[in-house]
């Protein structure tokens, strides 16, 4: 695995590591923050989604617009981030959160930046030592973005390619759960549905219990798709794309780009198409 790495490996390289919990849970803001508190792994500093790893709201954008980047990396010097420092982030959402701050640091230049297997419960069950004492005061670090615009694809881009979408000149990937893809039910925006031409790949399925599945299964997840075609990916709000974005790039895909604003963003142009049909 390229972006993933063992509980075992971290626990041996833990002292030459910058470590970020990235716990957040959406239908209860404030308990990732309140987890953490409790338990985390030594040295670790939070990152919260809303807060951290989200701009604020406004007409268009989505329900997470990606952060003004000089805030983040603000934040991200403060805990001691530095071009060169190896960054293992954790979650304990299947690594929902923690790929969303893993894409936020490719797409900022860092390619130094891994997933924990399992995220934080797979941590503490092997009994690996966890602290409530709030990291120590480090010398701030010195990180130079260098944004990676390629990374990331517009409404406006996906609007004007969708009859290249639709042809399979390149491809588009709806990461939530079938029922809201096919709009047959949305628990969270205003519209359902999806954006024409999207196929569906359900993030979670990447998993296989806590655990990420390995390359092969990840390349044989994805087998229907030619991985030397751009892929744009969404979800709701640009946050569960993430996990799909590093499957994929587990699997050997190249041009992949996170359309941030996601359906959430697409339903606020009253103009956009909306599909309740499943890709062919």
């Amino acid at each position: 695995m390229n972006y993933i790495v063992e509980p075992e490996w971290a626990k041996e390289n833990l002292d030459d590591l910058l470590v970020i919990d990235c716990r957040f849970f959406l239908q209860d803001p404030l308990k990732g923050r309140q987890e953490y508190e409790i338990d985390h792994i030594p040295g670790a500093h939070h990152f919260d989604l809303d807060h951290d790893l989200s701009g604020p709201k406004q007409k268009h954008g989505g329900r997470h617009p990606l952060p003004p980047l000089e805030n983040l990396r603000g934040k991200l010097e403060e805990a001691g981030a530095a071009n060169d420092k190896t960054i293992l982030l954790y979650d304990s959402q299947n690594g929902a959160m923690a790929s969303r701050l893993w894409w936020l640091l490719n797409y900022m230049g860092h390619s130094k930046a891994f997933i924990l297997n399992g995220g934080y419960d797979n941590w503490k069950n092997k009994g690996y030592p966890v602290t409530a004492a709030l990291p120590e005061k480090t010398q701030k670090g010195h990180f130079q973005p260098v944004i990676q615009e390629h990374m990331k694809a517009s409404a406006q881009e996906i609007f004007a390619n969708l009859p290249s979408i639709e042809k399979g000149e390149r491809y588009l990937i709806d990461s939530r759960e079938q029922k809201r893809y096919l709009g047959i039910e949305e628990p969270i925006d205003h519209k359902a549905g999806h954006i024409p031409g999207a196929h569906n790949y359900f993030w979670g399925d990447n998993l296989d219990g806590g655990d990420w599945k390995n390359q092969e299964t990840l390349k044989e997840r994805f087998s229907d798709l030619d991985p030397t075609k751009e892929v744009i990916v969404y979800c709701g709000s640009g946050v569960t794309a993430c996990p799909n974005i590093l499957a994929l790039k587990e699997a050997g895909f190249t041009d992949v780009k996170l359309y941030p604003g996601s359906w959430s963003d697409w339903i606020s142009y009253e103009d956009y198409p909306i599909s309740d049909k499943s890709r062919k």
